[in-house]
């Protein structure tokens, strides 16, 4: 699932190309830390991460991102700015919901959204703001890539290809046991885990 949301994310969606810009936010989340390391591999130039503590930005730097900064939404489009030269940048990933950065993108530049882990709706986008700048905002879930020809088992054999080749290292941050599982709900909007979380129902 993260595999091939970060794919779609970045290829379907964002249509990154070779050289652009690309903001991951939540770098070392599941689907985060997986677009980290597909950008880089698609041939994203330059690829910053955001992640909410240092442990976290460490990891998305070990993962190849360029830059990794805070990911407190105050001060965060100045740091986004210096993280990439004063340019505006190219593909934005998004999963948090509420206020998003789209004075950060440059012309042609896509906004893609595919979650709401803050728990709040994303600003209203208006016609008029995607026009003056040439941008797009695009939202993705990959419930409807699943069936449709070509979307699905291709991508699907790619990514296992490129994690047996070792190009790929999915993350794994922590196990729960299944009657743990609120615990996991928990801790997953209080940013207290990495990668993707698992619930074992053996236990």
């Amino acid at each position: 699932m993260k595999g091939l949301t970060a794919w779609h994310l970045l290829r379907t969606s964002g249509r990154v190309a070779p050289g652009e810009s690309v903001v991951v936010h939540a770098g070392a989340g599941g689907t985060g830390s997986t677009a980290v390391q597909l950008a880089k591999t698609f041939g994203a130039g330059r690829v910053i991460a955001t992640a909410s503590t240092q442990e976290k930005r460490d990891l998305a730097l070990a993962l190849g991102a360029d830059v990794a900064v805070e990911a407190d939404a105050e001060g965060l489009k100045d740091r986004l700015a210096e993280a990439s030269g004063g340019r505006k940048v190219d593909v934005v990933l998004e999963m948090a919901g509420g206020r998003v950065f789209e004075e950060s993108l440059a012309p042609f530049g896509r906004l893609v959204t595919y979650g709401m882990a803050g728990r709040q709706a994303p600003e209203p986008v208006h016609a008029a703001q995607l026009m003056g700048r040439s941008r797009a905002a695009v939202g993705f879930w990959l419930m409807h890539a699943i069936g449709r020809p070509g979307m699905y088992q291709d991508h699907l054999s790619e990514l296992l290809e490129m994690v047996e080749d070792g190009r790929l290292s999915p993350r794994v941050g922590r196990v729960y046991p299944l009657a743990e599982g609120a615990r996991a709900h928990e801790d997953l909007p209080a940013r207290r885990t990495v990668g993707k979380l698992v619930l074992d129902t053996s236990r």
